[in-house]
Parts: C-alpha cells; sequence; structure tokens
C-alpha cells in the first residue's frame, strides 16, 4: 500500500480527516529517556506533522533495556539522547520534521518553543520540572498529559486548562510516589504501558475527539496486578496559584528555578554557569587536553578529573560524576577551569 497510514485510517475515529489532524498537529515531548522514546516512536510512526523532543542527557548503557531508539553505538559515542533520538526517528519516518534540544527544560528554555505547540507530553523524571510545565500549560493553555513510571508502577493523567484539576490541584488528593527509576529501578512493560496511555490520549487530542478523553487519574501496578482509577473532578480548586481564579504561576517564579541539581541516585552533580555566549567545547578542549585525557565529539567532552568524571555540553552545563555534594562540585569546577 503506498498510503502508510491506511489502517490507522481504517479506525472509524481517526479517519482521513482524523489522520489530516494528526500530520497538521505539533507535540512537545520533555524528556527523551524511557517514556519519552517509546512516545516519540509511537507517534512518529503515526504520523505527527512536527515533533518537538527535549532532553539534557547523553545515552548510557543502564539505558538500553527500557528506552528503546537508542543502541550500544550511541553509549560508545557519549551522543546526547535528543540527537540520538533524532537519528533513529528521522529514519522510521523522513515525512515527520523533528525539532531536537539537548539542554534543560526549564522555565527560560521553554516558553520560546511553546509557539504552535498542540499538546505537551511529560515524559520528565522528576517533579520540579513537572509542576514547571503544568504552570506552561495552564499559562498558555495548552493540554498536558502527565506520566511516569518506576519498578512495576506507573501513573498517568490528562490535564485539559479550564476543564479538569491540574498537577498542582491533585498534590494532595493522589498518592504520588517519591520514588524514581534511578533509586528503585523499572521494568519495560510498565514504560510500555504508560506511553501508550500517554499516547492514545494525545491522539484523541489530535483528532478533537474530546468526548472520548478519560478523565480520571490512572494508576498500575503490574507486578501486582492492580489497576486503579481515580475520580479528580472535583479536585478542582478556586484557590489553586496555579489554575484557579487568579492564578501566578509560582513555579515559573525564578525562586522556584532550580540552579544546581543532583541528579538522582546516579551520584552526580549537574552545574549550570552562567554564560552569555555558546560555550565553545572546542577552546575548552584546547584548554584542558595539554594536561588531561580529553575525549569529544560534536556534541559532549569527557575528561577525568582527580578521580571525578566530567562531561561538558555545548550549552555549558557540566556533570561531575562520582560526587552528590554540590559545594564540593562547584569547588572542583572551579579548581579545573579557574
Amino acid at each position: 500500500m503506498v498510503n502508510r497510514y491506511y489502517k490507522q485510517e481504517m479506525c472509524s475515529f481517526i479517519g482521513e480527516e482524523g489522520q489530516r489532524n494528526i500530520s497538521q498537529k505539533h507535540v512537545l515531548i520533555v524528556g527523551m529517556g524511557a517514556l519519552g522514546s517509546a512516545s516519540a516512536e509511537m507517534l512518529v510512526r503515526a504520523g505527527i506533522g512536527t515533533l518537538t523532543i527535549i532532553d539534557r542527557d547523553y545515552v548510557e548503557w543502564s539505558n538500553l533495556h527500557r528506552q528503546q531508539l537508542y543502541s550500544e553505538a550511541d553509549c560508545e559515542e557519549v551522543i546526547p539522547k535528543a540527537v540520538a533520538a533524532k537519528r533513529r526517528l528521522s529514519v522510521i519516518n523522513s515525512e515527520v520534521k523533528i525539532n531536537e534540544y539537548v539542554m534543560d527544560a526549564d522555565t527560560i528554555n521553554l516558553p520560546p518553543l511553546l509557539e504552535n505547540v498542540d499538546v505537551i507530553l511529560d515524559a520528565t523524571d522528576n517533579f520540579d520540572i513537572r509542576f514547571i510545565l503544568n504552570d506552561l500549560s495552564q499559562k498558555y493553555y495548552i493540554p498536558y498529559i502527565f506520566g511516569s513510571c518506576v519498578a512495576s508502577y506507573g501513573m498517568t493523567y490528562t490535564i485539559l486548562p479550564g476543564k479538569t484539576p491540574c498537577l498542582h490541584c491533585l498534590l494532595k488528593e493522589i498518592p504520588i510516589t517519591g520514588a524514581t527509576c534511578d533509586n528503585v529501578g523499572v521494568i519495560n512493560p510498565v514504560v510500555q504501558l504508560i506511553a501508550t496511555y500517554q499516547v492514545t490520549e494525545c491522539m484523541k487530542l489530535l483528532v478533537d475527539d474530546y468526548e472520548s478523553m478519560r478523565l480520571n487519574f490512572l494508576s498500575v501496578d503490574l507486578w501486582k496486578n492492580q489497576h486503579y482509577t481515580f475520580r479528580v473532578n472535583k479536585a478542582k480548586r478556586t484557590e489553586c496559584l496555579s489554575c484557579g481564579t487568579h492564578p501566578t504561576y509560582p513555579y515559573l517564579q525564578y525562586d522556584s528555578q532550580t540552579k544546581t541539581t543532583v541528579l538522582c541516585g546516579r551520584n552526580t552533580v549537574q552545574l549550570r554557569p552562567h554564560l552569555t555566549t555558546d560555550f565553545s567545547l572546542e577552546m575548552l578542549e584546547n584548554k584542558l587536553k595539554r594536561h588531561l585525557t580529553v575525549k569529544r565529539n560534536p556534541f559532549i567532552m569527557t575528561c577525568e578529573y582527580e578521580s571525578y568524571r566530567f562531561v561538558f555540553f555545548q550549552d555549558g552545563r557540566v556533570f561531575i560524576h562520582g560526587i552528590d555534594d554540590i559545594n564540593k562540585a562547584k569547588k572542583l569546577y572551579y579548581s579545573l577551569l579557574g
């Protein structure tokens, strides 16, 4: 068949008109780990018009059991996830426009990327970023699909600005675990399940089938054979600072932003120095290779310093592996770079 979407169009709830809608829509996925990989591939195969993907990290060996877009070669070459994902997704469907960004998802970087975005899909690994996404969803009136997985447990919820409670409303209503896959692990099947729920809800939005939306909060534990839905329509609060009558979007305020981050479960600190121009990996390589062994590709540079591993990104961020003390990490950084 010449039409690659024929079987999808055969579904009465999509049809040719629905497929045209999908091909004209724009989805933003924040995080290209397990959920992001699975969701991006499904959306690209479904014929999404434009996909924007954001991730701050690079591919590691521990990613491969569940992050389906990546290969051993990506690990060996230390390729940023967003770059590796675009390479693979473009091979799957060359018709889709894919915008990739290797950077932090924060209150500075995200707003410029929201223009013409129809759905925000959450594939992050921490609630700092999720609450930022929640506030941006409310401020710019863009549907936001929350998702999370740890061990064999997963949860997802679709937020429609002006209609449903937001994530801020639900904070005290839903048993949201503080565990992450970095400290309790995760199995691949639950990732695929939650991504499937997220993408299905996303496709309903893309074809404008609001009547079929699942408005309950979904929680599953595959290993324990548990499946729960929570009715949350009464959780919406008029005094909510994110979606209430007089919103202030608290998680978009400067004081709420994380400037230095300890990457949970990885014994790693991320530093984000203030830079006025693009960070030059070539210049940094020329400086450090005089006394250190340095490895560099077009996106990342790595080196070993005092038994710690430094990973520098093009936007100036640096991961310092082997440490979870922020103050000590800063001292190491300035000791190395001056």
